[in-house]
């Protein structure tokens, strides 16, 4: 005898399977990056949490790991070539050791404002730079910003190169930054930036160099008496994700993660331009504030750029083109 079962039970089987089920799990993403909770690295991951989620109606969710709690940034990028870290804001500094083209953006006086850096990271020179990482399974999101940078110590204002004449002064883990610094005059020391304030606290550098909201929200100005305002290099701040983590998603998701990371990078910008002042301004009776002669430190940039001319020539030249 045949058992005939009705459209409307097998709807009604159907529809509690999935009630039993439950809806379909979000997917979660781990951000690490190195800046404190008042730092704009914590305010951008903060914003692209809220794009991703709201765009993905909840199907991708983002959980924010700042203060290297995942480990420190080389750790961390380390991790995400191996798919252990899902996503990363970290320098191109230290991107620069894991792909070398990367060194150009660390070059002296390459950039002229923020509408020059938008121009050269949102267009080919910033799709060829990401190309280049995706090789070393590293997929950029995002072109984020750190801002320009200028320099502390706990002798003197600087206002010419010949003022860091016997300065020890910390440098990023990156040859250009050691060859500008040693160029100028300066002792570079290169060390990790969760290291800084100890080293400066215990005189075992003598200054460092970074955008104004390290020196606030890292308290260097509690160690430092003199900062001098010197723009000499700017940092950008790639978002990058795992591409072992990235590549198995469906494309729209892919989409709107890049897209998530861009328009972020866009917020990120104003938002530095706009804080800076405000920055300087709670610093200010914390530390001395000079303003450094940047074309003579331009001048003594020559030398940075001859030696790596024939490594970067054509990118420079892209990149100088672009303003």
């Amino acid at each position: 005898m045949t058992r005939h079962v009705s459209v409307n039970a097998i709807f009604a089987g159907m529809l509690s399977a999935a009630l039993l089920a439950g809806p379909a799990e979000a997917a979660k993403f781990k951000l690490a990056h190195t800046g404190a909770l008042d730092h704009h690295y914590q305010k951008g991951c903060e914003m692209f949490k809220k794009l991703v989620e709201e765009r993905s109606k909840g199907a991708l969710q983002i959980q924010i790991f700042p203060s290297d709690q995942l480990g420190k940034q080389r750790e961390t990028v380390e991790g995400a070539q191996i798919g252990t870290v899902d996503m990363v804001l970290t320098s191109d500094v230290l991107l620069s050791a894991f792909e070398p083209t990367m060194g150009v953006l660390t070059l002296p006086f390459l950039f002229a404002d923020m509408d020059h850096i938008a121009k050269v990271m949102d267009g080919p020179i910033g799709d060829d730079l990401a190309a280049n990482l995706e090789k070393k399974g590293l997929t950029v999101l995002g072109y984020w910003e750190n801002g320009f940078r200028h320099i502390t110590n706990s002798k003197r204002p600087i206002v010419t190169p010949a003022d860091l004449k016997g300065l020890k002064i910390r440098t990023p883990e990156g040859p250009v930054f050691v060859d500008a610094f040693n160029a100028y005059g300066a002792s570079a020391t290169p060390m990790a930036f969760g290291e800084v304030y100890t080293a400066l606290q215990l005189k075992v550098v003598d200054g460092q160099e970074n955008p104004i909201a390290h020196v606030l929200t890292q308290k260097f100005y509690e160690v430092q008496a003199y900062l001098s305002l010197s723009n000499h290099i700017h940092s950008v701040e790639p978002l990058l994700m795992s591409t072992m983590v990235f590549k198995p998603l469906p494309d729209d998701q892919k989409k709107l993660l890049k897209q998530a990371g861009k328009d972020t990078a866009v917020w990120v910008r104003k938002e530095v331009q706009a804080i800076e002042a405000a920055q300087l301004k709670q610093i200010e009776g914390k530390i001395a504030i000079n303003k450094a002669d940047m074309k003579a430190f331009e001048a003594a940039s020559e030398p940075v750029y001859k030696k790596y001319e024939a490594r970067f020539g054509d990118l420079i030249k892209r990149i100088k083109a672009a303003r």
